[in-house]
């Protein structure tokens, strides 16, 4: 940890474009080790601030006086027992941690979640935050935090499924005495989650009946709940509740507007249910969330990732407050991640494509940065590449954009690219900086990440694209995106790779089997290889429905979009790793894939993480699966 000494706010200058001080190839464990420090946030005083820190194989969260030196480390783990999710301060002196376990029931495998407490100075051992009785269900989710009531420390607000296994009910959970009380049930069965308004009364429920999505609302005139905004998934854009604002009859919502999704407000009491709309973009989706002022107790702004600084602000003193800090920090993304109650101090992230980022302390009344914690600190002086976002037309001229990251410029370019797509399918590659593509650009390979149709952040459309068409046009696009790759940079058309993980690891399976001419080599983490297991895998959970409306139930199109069925056909080198504990993609696609591949006498490397999950959140998987990749490209992509 390094504390620097604080300057003054509107003179602080500080360059991204650093020079490179070693130009010698940067080992494994400069990106492969877990972040330092990350989520930093101050106490409601802002007289503490904690984070969570990673070193040594170890994740811990830290806790530090803002005045003093020193660091309390009051959790640790492994991350092989159980895994630090989040934390959240309850109070002054308190911290709410979740905490997640592998499972397994019988046959089936799952993610077990727990919310445990523990005080800043040590003096309270780190202890769950309620213990159901014997006539209780134990909930498989015991973390969900619906409010932690700023105004009463001692007591939070939490959704609980005692009753039975899938619906909540809202309970008020005392934080010293472990009891909680009752304060509303689950009328509605498949009720999943609850939404407090801003005077902390629980005001809006989120359903799922199968494939249908309802909400329900409590109305404070007539005291009954109400359903609202019913539809089937996959069928129609979604509407999806973001946050109350300090007038409790004002709801603010994501909704589509002119095929992409935006933020708009509406009067729950109105029995039109009128949108308005807040803030739109008319080419992207608006994903992020609601920025609330701690002080005025109301919306401020709406969180865009499209926008300069990834956010919106209602009101000019915000804005110039945003200003002030872009002057402070310019070329970067400066985002004020954590504020005191009476929002004085704060604590400022900052980052750019080209450097991994850092925190710093800030003090309004003094106008003042104090830089305390960085995430990389093995990068923090290495001149990275960053990434620029691109755009290129798949083969049936539908546009696709991406984002290319260039060898480092102290590297010898090996004319040799990787293709990385993105898991999900539904999510997004973002720009920023990214220390998995860093770390081969850091070997001399170009890389490009599409956002191939089927991708999050395009409309809702677009999106659909993924829905019972994996392996279909969503595998040309990669494909394409090869070929323009090969067209507009110093890449070899015989020296691509095709590297993915989760879904990305099925789509680099599924091109080993069927792209062939487009790729020399293929690379799987944690990758789905067979789609009639994930929905037998499905059955023991309650979107199953879900998961058969996503990937389709005709027989012969799950075959034929099951890298497990083409063995025979895979003519190109295939690498495969996958973590023991993943709950989100069983390990055994990856078993019985390499036992399909080694009956073919097909070139095929299978590597297993000891305990990892989903995520690489064990640092030595995470070095190893770099070493694992660098080991094969270097093999089979470059020779």
């Amino acid at each position: 940890m390094k504390y620097f000494v604080g300057i003054a706010l509107l003179v602080l200058c500080f360059s991204y474009d650093v020079v490179n001080a070693n130009a010698s190839v940067l080992p494994v464990e400069a990106f492969g080790r877990l972040p330092d420090a990350i989520s930093v946030k101050l106490s409601p005083s802002g007289e503490h601030f904690a984070f969570i820190n990673n070193r040594k194989g170890n994740t811990l969260i830290g806790v530090s006086h803002i005045d003093e030196d020193t660091i309390r480390y009051v959790v640790q783990t492994d991350n092989q027992k159980f895994k630090i999710d989040w934390y959240r301060w309850a109070n002054n002196k308190t911290l709410l941690v979740s905490v997640s376990y592998p499972r397994k029931n019988a046959r089936v495998k799952y993610i077990s979640t727990h919310l445990f407490k523990v005080s800043i100075d040590g003096k309270q051992e780190f202890e769950k935050v309620f213990v159901p009785n014997s006539s209780e269900w134990e909930p498989q989710f015991g973390d969900n935090i619906i409010d932690l009531l700023p105004d009463d420390p001692n007591n939070i607000l939490m959704g609980l499924s005692l009753r039975n296994s899938s619906s909540p009910d809202v309970y008020k959970v005392n934080l010293n005495s472990q009891t909680k009380r009752s304060l509303v049930k689950s009328r509605e069965e498949d009720v999943y989650d609850w939404m407090t308004d801003r005077q902390q009364r629980v005001r809006l429920g989120f359903g799922r009946n199968l494939t249908n999505i309802f909400y329900i609302i409590f109305d404070t005139k007539t005291e009954k709940w109400k359903r609202i905004w019913d539809y089937e998934i996959f069928d129609a854009p979604d509407i999806s509740p973001l946050g109350f604002a300090l007038d409790s009859n004002i709801l603010y919502v994501r909704a589509n507007h002119e095929g992409r999704y935006a933020i708009f407000k509406v009067n729950v009491s109105d029995p039109s249910l009128k949108l308005e709309l807040v803030h739109a973009n008319p080419n992207y989706d608006i994903e992020g969330g609601l920025l609330y002022s701690s002080k005025s107790n109301d919306v401020i702004g709406v969180y865009d990732n499209r926008a300069k600084d990834g956010k919106i602000f209602f009101s000019d003193k915000d804005k110039k407050f945003q200003e002030s800090m872009n002057k402070a920090i310019p070329n970067a993304h400066n985002n004020v991640y954590s504020m005191s109650r009476d929002e004085n101090k704060y604590i400022l992230y900052t980052s750019h494509s080209k450097a991994p980022g850092a925190y710093y302390l800030g003090d309004k009344k003094t106008k003042s940065l104090q830089f305390i914690l960085e995430r990389y600190p093995l990068l923090y002086d290495v001149k990275l590449s960053g990434k620029k976002k691109v755009s290129y037309k798949a083969r049936d001229g539908l546009e696709i954009e991406a984002y290319v990251t260039l060898p480092h410029a102290n590297v010898a370019a090996t004319n040799a690219a990787l293709v990385i797509p993105h898991g999900g399918p539904m999510s997004r590659s973002y720009g920023g900086f990214d220390w998995f593509a860093e770390f081969f650009a850091s070997r001399g390979y170009t890389v490009i990440e599409p956002n191939f149709r089927g991708s999050s952040g395009y409309g809702f459309e677009f999106e659909m694209e993924s829905i019972q068409k994996w392996g279909g046009a969503m595998q040309d696009d990669l494909a394409d995106a090869a070929n323009w790759l090969v067209k507009n940079y110093s890449v070899e058309k015989k020296k691509v790779c095709i590297v993915g993980a989760s879904y990305g690891g099925y789509a680099a399976l599924m091109a080993a089997a069927k792209q062939a001419d487009t790729f020399k080599c293929a690379t799987s983490l944690a990758g789905v290889s067979d789609l009639k297991r994930v929905l037998r895998n499905s059955k023991g959970f309650n979107n199953y429905k879900v998961v058969k409306k996503q990937i389709g139930m005709d027989s012969n199109l799950l075959r034929d979009s099951s890298p497990i069925n083409f063995a025979s056909t895979t003519d190109i080198p295939v690498l495969l790793l996958h973590g023991t504990d993943d709950r989100i993609v069983d390990v055994g696609h990856s078993e019985e894939m390499y036992n399909a591949l080694k009956k073919e006498d097909k070139r095929v490397r299978y590597v297993e993480l000891p305990k990892g999950n989903h995520y690489l959140e064990i640092e030595s998987n995470r070095i190893k699966t770099l070493a694992e990749i660098e080991s094969f490209l270097a093999e089979y992509l470059l020779n």
